[in-house]
């Protein structure tokens, strides 16, 4: 027999287990679901402790393209400049500066640098004008001077740079028009400025004498005549020239070639030391051109001569002898291959530098253009003036 006490235990823990039971719906009241899918769009991911990281996105697509003004070209130096009419090589054969046309700048350019602006001419570049000529002083070494041709708001000229100062002119007054507006500049190997101007256009003033226009002069570093012009009082020696694209002077025979683009013909004309051509100057030309291929740049080797066409995009090769005639055959490099070849010239060490004048000359234009390229000398040769 169970006593009081017991039973009141049994009653408490009994009251304990019916409090403590589950409560479940009625069942006949819920329908019937089948067990849920877990499906991989559901699936619980991993979640990864914040690094403070932005995470990187998948690799997906094509790989970057370089950037616009970097030329796959070793030889190309310098890219995406306005368009360029000259270059001169700096002493050492490591740097150079040259000229753009339409904006006035002359640029030093250094393989692997930044270009550098180190001065600005002010031109008009309206009828083929603007800035198309540099020739460094004869004592470039000691002076750091810089001669330019130039058309301006007052007509074409000839203008002397100094580092950090503003362009001054040395020999103004050569008339200016809607074309024949280049002009060239160069130095003859006994230091004096040889200088060939267009005829603005004009060609009865390129025969006057009395007109800057269409002439080849001769001046000493200030503008005065050289000594030894017909005229004292004149720096003319020659005339007759219409759209002058560069003078280049051979240092081992003395000769300065002249490229003229002359109208019916391309011409290159021989400029000896002391020697005053005259009319002879354009209607007896050391070489022609009949299909005018544009001639601009030369730059003159022992036993070459390069010139840029920048109409049939290419550069031109002679061999000239000391007695002005050609051996070997002539031969276009180049074609097609940077386009419109202005600039030229030949550095110390022996490498040709030259420029491209692509904007604007209505052929074809890479995203680098216009361009500053150095090359090794081409091989090739000429055989006799046409």
């Amino acid at each position: 027999m169970i006593g009081p006490r017991r039973c009141a235990i049994l009653l408490v823990v009994l009251v304990a287990l019916l409090g403590g039971c589950a409560q479940f719906p009625d069942a006949g009241q819920q329908p019937w679901r089948e067990r849920p899918d877990l499906g991989a769009e559901r699936a619980p991911q991993p979640q990864l402790p914040e690094t403070g990281e932005p995470t990187p996105a998948p690799n997906s697509g094509p790989p970057a393209t370089p950037a616009p003004c970097v030329d796959p070209d070793p030889q190309v130096v310098a890219t995406c400049l306005a368009p360029l009419s000259a270059v001169v090589t700096l002493p050492g054969g490591a740097a150079a500066l040259v000229a753009e046309r339409t904006t006035g700048r002359i640029l030093r350019i250094t393989p692997d640098e930044e270009p550098e602006t180190v001065a600005t001419v002010p031109v008009d570049a309206a009828g083929d004008g603007g800035l198309t000529s540099l020739a460094l002083s004869p004592s470039y070494a000691e002076d750091q001077l810089v001669y330019a041709y130039a058309t301006t708001g007052g007509g074409n000229a000839v203008m002397r740079i100094a580092p950090g100062d503003v362009p001054k002119t040395v020999l103004g007054g050569i008339p200016r028009g809607p074309s024949g507006n280049s002009g060239a500049v160069g130095v003859e190997p006994d230091g004096t400025l040889l200088v060939a101007t267009g005829d603005g256009g004009d060609r009865a003033a390129a025969t006057s004498p009395t007109s800057l226009a269409g002439k080849l002069l001769r001046i000493d570093p200030f503008g005065r005549p050289a000594p030894g012009t017909p005229d004292p009082a004149s720096p003319v020696v020659g005339s007759g020239l219409h759209a002058p694209g560069d003078v280049c002077a051979d240092p081992t025979t003395g000769v300065s070639w002249v490229t003229d683009q002359a109208g019916p013909r391309d011409v290159l004309l021989a400029v000896r030391p002391g020697e005053a051509p005259g009319a002879a100057a354009a209607t007896s030309p050391a070489w022609t051109w009949p299909e005018r291929p544009g001639v601009a740049g030369c730059a003159a080797l022992p036993g070459t001569l390069v010139v840029g066409l920048e109409g049939s995009s290419a550069m031109f090769v002679l061999r000239p002898t000391p007695q002005g005639s050609f051996v070997g055959t002539p031969q276009a490099v180049l074609a097609g291959t940077y386009g419109r070849i202005t600039g030229t010239d030949v550095a110390s060490d022996g490498l040709i530098w030259f420029t491209t004048a692509n904007k604007g000359g209505g052929g074809p234009v890479t995203p680098t253009d216009d361009r500053v390229v150095r090359i090794r000398p081409p091989s090739g040769g000429a055989s006799g003036a046409d």
